[in-house]
């Protein structure tokens, strides 16, 4: 795929996505970030329309309806969340080129309705390095990382959906190859 504009990333959990993307703005401010909408309420720090999008149920069931959610889904069965059709068909419109970064899921809603974007999967240089990195970070109980580590298993073994695999050993390497797989470097 030759420079698509709209890039879909998608991990397991503790592969360093946040880290990526971060840098990756850094290096490539032309580069527009999708901003999730979500109908959980805002944690201290975070701002509307920068961190998420904080909608109400009404507001999100609309957006479905009428087919202004790229993807979306219900996240550990108590807030939804999701990918807003219109900013990311205006900053295509406009010549920006895209990065969603998104859970296996909504990349595959996203595939069923725009086959034609590039999907990008960040991969650990291993398992064993991904379980220490869960571990090192201390943010989740034991029971919260087994339950991860099992949704990033069924990640990993559906890494061959995707147009390319950026392996996240060193991040500056992985920032490199993701903007190159986009048409930046």
């Amino acid at each position: 795929m030759e420079n698509p504009q709209l890039t879909v990333l998608v991990g397991p959990t503790a592969v360093g996505k946040g880290t990526v993307v971060a840098q990756l703005r850094r290096r490539h401010p032309e580069v527009v970030v999708s901003v999730s909408a979500t109908t959980r309420r805002p944690r201290p720090g975070e701002v509307d329309g920068v961190h998420y999008r904080f909608v109400d149920d009404d507001e999100f069931d609309a957006l479905v309806a009428s087919g202004g959610m790229l993807e979306w889904a219900l996240v550990h069965g108590a807030h939804r969340y999701g990918t807003p059709r219109r900013p990311v068909e205006e900053a295509l419109e406009a010549g920006s080129p895209v990065l969603l970064e998104i859970d296996l899921d909504g990349a595959r809603q996203v595939r069923a309705s725009r086959p034609h974007s590039q999907f990008v999967f960040l991969a650990p240089p291993s398992w064993e390095a991904l379980v220490e990195r869960l571990v090192g970070r201390g943010t989740e109980d034991e029971e919260e990382r087994a339950r991860r580590l099992e949704t990033a298993r069924i990640e990993m073994d559906a890494s061959g959906e995707f147009d390319a695999i950026v392996i996240n050993d060193d991040v500056d390497e992985a920032v490199a190859e993701l903007a190159r797989l986009m048409g930046l470097e």
